[in-house]
């Protein structure tokens, strides 16, 4: 293992090229606005979540998250993107949103 690390520490060291320190720079860029991006939903969902509670709505909409996965499906195939990866990703958001959602309601 110490060969790995060796390796590792040698190319974060300055032997990167620079079209690739460039592309790196792009991902980093893209990755702190898909955080931002994330908040922003977070945010809209918790307004989700606390209309839901008053109107004592459930939390778990199955029809709505079934027709958002296969939507989100179908961008893939515009897109290149591995459904399932984006299936996946996105099942853990909704999952999260819909924790908060049920946090809010036992408030």
């Amino acid at each position: 293992m110490v060969g790995l690390y060796t390796w590792v520490g040698e190319m974060s060291t300055g032997n990167v090229p620079a079209e690739l320190l460039k592309v790196r720079a792009k991902i980093d860029q893209i990755d702190r606005k898909l955080v931002e991006l994330l908040a922003i939903r977070f945010a809209l969902t918790q307004k989700v979540g606390l209309i839901k509670a008053n109107k004592e709505l459930e939390a778990f909409d199955a029809d709505r998250e079934a027709q958002k996965l296969a939507e989100l499906r179908s961008l893939c195939e515009e897109h290149q993107l591995n459904p399932e990866l984006i299936t996946t990703l996105f099942t853990s958001i909704m999952e999260e949103v819909v924790r908060n959602h049920r946090r809010l309601r036992n408030e």
